[in-house]
């Protein structure tokens, strides 16, 4: 398992996990936190498939949202879409943390789970998921528009693939580090039945040094 702390100024904290299908050299599923003027994209690419043609249609996907982070989501899964129609096509969710808002924005096509779990404990509802639309991102998109969501902070945003079970949430302790997050999701939920692949996102708020 890889764990790969990180930190992006006065917006987030993060941290990823991930692994792949045994028997696998490599992962299928990819990640991409960009810093951009202003916010920070968030992005998790699950690669049809397993192995390296699962990879290289993730990786294509994570360069095109790297050159254009700040561009809106809509335009954002839209430009992904044109780039892998020769691939094997891949699930994606994206979102974006504008330091002017104190907001989140998603977007969602294929399985790649994405939840937002409250840091106040008296918060009803204590967690919240992105709308996964059916599709594919390279194949069949669906029609699209991103929702919006107030963060408060402290909040962490919990991405996963489908090689994690879907009650992951109920290992998510907000008030953990990044790094504790993904490593206890990945230890107690992963399939091994696919790659898998954990990222969490702690909001930190516009002001944070």
């Amino acid at each position: 398992m890889n764990l790969m702390p990180q930190a992006v100024k006065t917006l987030v904290d993060w941290s990823v996990a991930t692994k792949p299908l045994a028997g696998q050299a490599v992962s299928g599923d990819v990640h991409l936190v960009k810093e951009f003027d202003g916010g920070v994209l968030i992005a998790v690419i699950d690669g049809v498939g397993h192995g390296a043609a699962a990879m290289f249609a993730a990786q294509l996907a994570a360069e095109i949202l790297e050159r254009h982070a700040e561009q809106p989501l809509v335009r954002l899964m839209e430009l992904c879409h044109e780039a892998l129609t020769l691939t094997r096509g891949a699930a994606v969710t994206l979102a974006t943390i504008q330091a002017s808002d104190n907001k989140l924005h998603w977007l969602s096509v294929g399985n790649v789970e994405a939840r937002l779990v409250r840091a106040a404990p008296t918060a009803d509802p204590a967690s919240e998921g992105v709308v996964m639309r059916q599709g594919l991102v390279g194949g069949r998109l669906p029609a699209l528009r991103a929702a919006e969501i107030e963060l408060q902070l402290g909040d962490v945003l919990v991405v996963v693939t489908d090689g994690i079970h879907p009650d992951f949430v109920r290992s998510v302790a907000p008030r953990q580090k990044p790094k504790q997050i993904v490593q206890r999701v990945m230890q107690e939920h992963f399939k091994a039945t696919d790659d898998a692949l954990v990222l969490a996102i702690r909001y930190l708020g516009g002001d944070h040094e």
